[in-house]
């Protein structure tokens, strides 16, 4: 079977994100760390992008689909599509493939992408703005059910369709939920004591966006997305692919 996957065009601030969703771990329902441990980090971020294609082929009609076809996202030898795919329980069929709907499923109830997850946003500025906007987090389980910020001409208003909180409600406001999900996106002088008041609310893992090494207690998981690490691997593969 032959398919050809397709993607609808998107702004450089949709684009940017997507990036940095598909190169980190998802923090909505973060495989436990045995499971991770017996797939390999390297297999647990390329998942999204088989759930990406999957999801298009399901679109398109499809309702098979070849490990051929999954290790394009990748440029992969189909072997190593077959072993990733293995870690879900999901065996494929002889000369018809993997089954898209049951794929779909499988790689969902992995990642615990198959129960939505509420978080809470810490920061609204620029970044955290555009990850509230962002649309892509509901095929990720994931919801923002709060934002937070500590500046007074942003406490009370709405942005991107949701009421910014001031820092002393986050307590509350996460304990009553339960909430233990966290993104961070605070000016980095902030970042540190950002984060000490998400973990006293309950925060059991914090999505870092600061450039800030954060300091936690042990058993709260923090997974940092470095946005100069990442411009610095584009701009000097860009800059060799020139010569």
């Amino acid at each position: 079977m032959k398919a050809k996957p397709s993607a609808a065009k998107a702004g450089p601030r949709s684009q940017a994100i997507e990036s940095l969703l598909q190169r980190a771990i998802t923090p909505a329902g973060t495989p436990s760390p045995e499971a991770v441990q017996k797939a390999g980090a390297a297999c647990v971020r390329r998942l999204p992008a088989y759930l990406q294609l999957l999801r298009v082929l399901q679109g398109e009609g499809h309702e098979y689909v070849s490990g051929t076809v999954l290790a394009s996202t990748h440029n992969l030898e189909p072997v190593i599509v077959r072993k990733d795919l293995a870690v879900t329980g999901i065996a494929g069929t002889p000369r018809l493939g993997f089954r898209v709907t049951e794929l779909i499923a499988a790689i969902e109830a992995f990642l615990g992408w198959d129960n939505q997850t509420k978080a809470v946003l810490v920061g609204v500025g620029n970044l955290g703005t555009a990850l509230l906007g962002y649309r892509g987090f509901e095929n990720l389980g994931l919801r923002i059910a709060g934002a937070f910020d500590s500046d007074p001409k942003l406490i009370g208003t709405w942005v991107q369709g949701r009421h910014v909180q001031s820092m002393t409600k986050l307590t509350s406001f996460a304990r009553r939920l339960g909430i233990t999900l966290g993104m961070l996106t605070v000016p980095a002088p902030s970042a540190q004591a950002a984060a000490d008041l998400m973990v006293h609310a309950g925060i059991l893992g914090i999505w870092n966006f600061t450039p800030v090494k954060l300091q936690a207690p042990e058993g709260v998981v923090v997974q940092k997305e470095d946005l100069a690490e990442g411009l610095a691997v584009l701009s000097h593969r860009l800059r060799h692919s020139r010569r």
